[in-house]
């Protein structure tokens, strides 16, 4: 599809609004606005969140278990999300743009339906 035909009048901006809209989540247009977020989708929210949850245990689980005079144990970094920061820190805090916000409610019940 040719763009130049919206400006010699053979394509509505209705169409062309509507061909916008529907883009793939991979597309170009939608990697230049949401960044790395457009290659993430609800699983890998949930992934990583399971990745994250298992090293905490497993961190737990040592801690638990090793000698009273041991160093204590390194608490496991959360694996970095799209937004650039890990997840339960807030972007304002330092200035930043806004977090990409996580899966809503929505889309993770679409996720286990």
């Amino acid at each position: 599809m040719d763009l130049l035909d919206w400006h010699r009048g053979r394509l509505s901006s209705r169409r062309l609004a509507v061909l916008v809209r529907h883009l793939p989540r991979d597309s170009a247009l939608a990697r230049e606005v949401h960044g790395e977020a457009a290659d993430w989708t609800a699983t890998d929210y949930l992934l990583a969140t399971a990745v994250d949850q298992l090293a905490e245990a497993n961190w737990m689980f040592a801690t638990v278990h090793q000698d009273e005079d041991a160093e204590p144990l390194e608490y496991p970094k959360p694996l970095p999300r799209p937004s650039g920061h890990p997840e339960g820190t807030d972007a304002s805090e330092d200035g930043d743009a806004p977090a990409v916000a996580n899966p809503g409610p929505e889309e993770l019940g679409l996720f286990f339906a």
